[in-house]
C-alpha cells in the first residue's frame, strides 16, 4: 500500500484534528475511518481519533479513489530539487506538462508518475509545451495544501525593442466554439482579471530580453498580453510568427520561490537559460 509520511511537529487533539488543520476534505477522512491499517503512528496502526504528539512519525494511506489514469512513461528528468514533500523539475521546450491528443504516451506527467511510482499527480504550476523551466509536483495531500506564496518569475524574448518597465492589466477570456475550448485566448471586457508586469533587461537589433512577474496567472497570459501590444514573444505561432532565430516559443520558467511549510522556511530556485536561448542571448 502507498503511504504518505509526515513528521508531527505539534502536538494535535488526534489524527483528524491533524488533517482538517490542514485543509483534508472530510471525504478523505471518512475514506481514512474504513478499516485499521490506513493510519500508522510511530509504524504502528491507530485509528483516526488517536493522539498525536510532537514528534511522532504518522503515515496515512493514500487515497485510492483518486488514482490517476496518466500512462507512465519513461523520460529524462532534470530534478533541481526534491525531499519528502515536493519534487521541482527543469522542463524543457517541446514537452508537454498533460497528457493530450498529440503527446498522450510521452509527456512530463507520464515521466513524473513513473519516477514516483504514485497513484496519484499533483502538479502546482503548468507550463505550456513549448515553455521550458521549473515546474513543481507537490508529493502527497497535505505538502499540497499547506504550500504557500509561489512565485513565478518567467523571461522571454519578445519582437521589438522594450526598454522601459511597465505592466498590461487587461482581463483575458478564453474563445470556445460549441462548448470546446480553441486553445486560444483574446483581451475582452469578457474575460478574466489578469496582470503581467515586464522589466526590460537587454535590447538586441529587433528582439528584446525581458522578465515578466504575474498577477492572477492566466493560461497563456504572457503570450496574449505582450501579442496585444505589438510585442509577440519570438517563436510564437499563435499569437505571433514562426521565427527564424528560434523554433518554440522564446519563454522559460526561470525562477521560483516558495514558503516550504515543513522545513518552515522560504526557498528559491533557478535554473540556466535553455541552449537555443543562450544563442540569442549572444547576438
Amino acid at each position: 500500500m502507498d503511504y504518505q509520511k509526515f513528521t508531527i511537529v505539534e502536538d494535535y487533539k488526534s489524527v483528524y484534528h491533524f488533517l482538517k488543520s490542514n485543509g483534508i476534505s472530510e471525504r478523505y477522512t471518512t475514506f481514512l475511518r474504513k478499516q485499521m491499517g490506513y493510519i500508522k503512528i510511530n509504524g504502528k496502526p491507530v485509528i483516526i481519533t488517536t493522539k498525536l504528539n510532537a514528534g511522532d512519525r504518522l503515515e496515512i494511506i493514500a487515497d485510492n479513489n483518486r488514482k490517476s489514469d496518466i500512462k507512465p512513461c519513461i523520460l529524462p528528468l532534470d530534478i533541481v530539487y526534491e525531499d519528502a514533500y515536493y519534487l521541482l523539475i527543469n522542463k524543457p521546450s517541446g514537452i508537454s506538462t498533460i497528457p493530450n491528443r498529440s503527446h498522450y504516451d510521452f509527456n512530463l506527467s507520464g515521466a513524473i508518475i513513473q519516477y514516483l511510482g504514485a497513484n496519484t499527480l499533483r502538479i502546482l504550476n503548468r507550463l505550456d509545451k513549448d515553455t521550458a523551466g521549473i515546474v513543481i509536483v507537490a508529493k502527497n495531500l497535505i505538502a499540497c495544501n499547506k504550500i504557500k506564496d509561489i512565485d513565478k518569475t518567467y523571461y522571454a524574448l519578445c519582437n521589438g525593442i522594450i526598454d522601459k518597465s511597465f505592466s498590461i492589466n487587461s482581463p483575458i477570456e478564453t474563445i470556445t466554439e460549441n462548448g470546446i475550448n480553441k486553445r486560444k485566448r483574446i483581451i475582452s471586457p469578457n474575460g478574466k482579471p489578469a496582470t503581467t508586469f515586464i522589466t526590460p533587461l537587454q535590447q538586441f537589433e529587433n528582439y528584446s530580453l525581458i522578465k515578466l512577474n504575474l498577477i492572477h496567472g492566466r493560461t497563456h497570459q504572457i503570450r496574449v498580453h505582450l501579442s496585444s501590444i505589438g510585442h509577440a514573444l519570438l517563436g510564437d505561432e499563435i499569437y505571433g510568427t514562426t521565427s527564424n532565430l528560434i523554433s518554440h516559443t522564446a519563454l522559460v520558467c526561470k525562477e521560483v520561490s516558495f514558503f516550504h511549510p515543513f522545513l518552515n522556511k522560504q526557498l528559491r530556485f533557478e535554473v540556466d537559460f535553455p541552449k537555443d536561448f543562450k544563442k540569442l542571448l549572444k547576438a
